[in-house]
């Protein structure tokens, strides 16, 4: 239930940050304005999605970081069309291993 929320919480956030930046990049006023104020909406929805569980979010943010490296890269590739490229590839996968070392690494 966990990583479901944390996903649904990286989609938002990432969802929201796509919206915004469609909206800017928008060159219609009324659509930018739209964009930009529901990019808003979906980012306040994130902060309430990520915060109402009684968790120690510090403690999952490996796991967080690693999830939402992923859906970003999905949103710019499959939402405006932006591959990732060779270093972005290395260096999520250096975040996938860090997220790893956070999550599962027990002192």
């Amino acid at each position: 239930m966990t990583l479901l929320v944390l996903l649904m919480a990286a989609v938002l956030e990432v969802g929201g940050d796509a919206l915004v930046r469609s909206g800017l990049q928008s060159t219609v006023l009324l659509r930018r304005t739209e964009l930009i104020l529901l990019g808003g909406l979906v980012l306040l929805s994130y902060g309430v999605v990520v915060n109402l569980p009684l968790w120690d979010f510090g403690r999952l943010l490996g796991v967080y970081v690693t999830l939402f490296f992923l859906v970003a890269q999905l949103i710019n590739w499959f939402g405006f069309g932006l591959k990732p490229t060779v270093p972005i590839l290395v260096g999520g996968a250096l975040i996938m291993t860090g997220g790893l070392v956070i999550s599962f690494w027990r002192p």
